[in-house]
């Protein structure tokens, strides 16, 4: 049988601010991107690849905004399952125009390749715009959130954490975002950082590292390439603590 490869993308891009992620600070009303990838592969090689991601932002005044970004990837070579994960992250802010402002976020999220079956974490905090300009924009945020994850196993690289697939704590977490045109405005570059050590077990701590440089290629049209990087200090021992995805390709956005 000869080798069949389909390929379905399907961006769509709307309402959105200048940069790809979505600013609660902007003066919109409403910011909406939606991005679906697949891909299919018969003959040689079987594989089934679906990336999913819905980001939303509503901003009724300056006084509050309501803001939730999910995303979903499914991966399976030979009907063998290689990734069934999500998150969602939501977020509600207030007064989200001052150079500081309160928060509150949700985070809910499953990771298979992690073994982590659920996770979910919650809590308030405080964000520092500490550039915003046009074409540049620097956020520093602080919270406290209390997480519980359920994990699809109950041995850990920590000893000390087995016999149980639940492990609990209180997390203090840092995040800094930026956003930057460069190259007289024809490289976009936007980023994320968090830090989110427990407050109570000195061994549990992870951190995450996102970045994308968007090229500009023609009205609405431009190249991306994605690099995420993590790091969870307990785990399954089976799993590895660091993962690195690096993708790339087209992206397409209403023009402005």
């Amino acid at each position: 049988m000869g080798r069949v490869i389909i390929l379905i993308t399907c961006v769509w891009w709307c309402h959105g601010p200048v940069f790809a992620q979505l600013n609660e600070s902007d003066t919109l009303l409403l910011q909406y991107r939606a991005a679906l990838t697949g891909n299919v592969q018969s003959g040689n090689l079987k594989a089934l690849t679906l990336i999913g991601r819905l980001d939303l932002s509503v901003a009724p005044s300056g006084r509050w905004a309501f803001k939730t970004q999910n995303a979903s990837r499914y991966q399976a070579f030979y009907d063998r399952k290689a990734d069934n994960d999500f998150l969602s992250q939501n977020f509600v802010y207030v007064c989200q125009q001052r150079a500081v402002y309160p928060f509150a976020m949700a985070f809910l999220s499953g990771n298979f390749r992690r073994k982590i079956d659920f996770r979910w974490f919650a809590g308030p905090g405080v964000t520092w715009q500490a550039l915003r300009r046009p074409g540049q924009l620097i956020k520093i945020s602080l919270s406290g959130v209390y997480e519980s994850t359920f994990f699809a196993g109950q041995a850990y690289n920590r000893p000390e954490y087995n016999g149980t697939d639940r492990i609990s704590t209180w997390r203090a977490t840092t995040r800094i975002s930026g956003q930057h045109r460069l190259l007289q405005q024809g490289l976009r570059l936007y980023y994320e950082v968090y830090l989110q050590p427990s407050v109570e077990q000195s061994d549990n701590f992870r951190w995450l590292a996102d970045l994308v440089l968007e090229l500009p290629v023609w009205k609405g049209l431009s190249f991306n390439a994605h690099i995420l990087y993590t790091h969870e200090n307990i785990v399954i021992e089976s799993v590895t603590q660091n993962d690195l995805i690096f993708t790339f390709g087209i992206a397409v956005r209403n023009h402005r």
